[in-house]
């Protein structure tokens, strides 16, 4: 899917890729959400990870437009370092419920949707997010963010809820 070159388009595919999204979320029993992996995530995990990446996001955009140092992905990490800034991640959120989690997805993706409606095509797609140090613009930045995260949560959901009930189906 190629992405967004408009606010027409991103605020489009923010809508599409949270509504696939957010009905899986409540087809999740929360048991099953807390429920620890074979890499030890959980569902509950990959959905707070999703929502801190938001907050991230605007983190990055107020950095920028106050001319502060912009860390991306964080502060003391580098793109190569993601294995442990998610690990250092699950353990700061290790005490998220499920409903913690998904409140705070769906905060993050109200924000996002408010960023979006709040400004223009020339905002969103004239130029780089300021301080990123490199050539997305801010609405690909919101994509990366919001949608891209959407998708790939709901594509793990629809694994995990697969796995499970095949697994389910096995023992019969």
């Amino acid at each position: 899917m190629p992405a967004a070159q408009n606010k027409t388009d991103l605020e489009a595919i923010l809508h599409k890729e949270f509504g696939k999204l957010n009905i899986l979320l409540d087809q999740v029993p929360a048991s099953v959400a807390m429920q620890k992996l074979d890499d030890d995530t959980s569902i509950k995990d990959v959905i707070a990870h999703r929502a801190h990446w938001i907050d991230l996001f605007f983190g990055w955009y107020a950095d920028g437009q106050a001319g502060r140092p912009v860390h991306i992905p964080a502060e003391g990490y580098k793109w190569n370092d993601l294995k442990r800034y998610n690990a250092d991640l699950r353990a700061a959120q290790a005490d998220l419920d499920w409903p913690e989690a998904v409140a705070m997805l769906r905060d993050g993706h109200a924000r996002l949707l408010e960023f979006i409606e709040t400004r223009s095509d020339a905002e969103l797609y004239g130029g780089p997010l300021k301080g990123a140090k490199n050539t997305w613009r801010l609405g690909r930045w919101v994509e990366a963010t919001g949608p891209s995260h959407y998708r790939s949560a709901s594509k793990f959901l629809r694994k995990v809820m697969r796995d499970r009930a095949l697994s389910r189906s096995a023992q019969l």
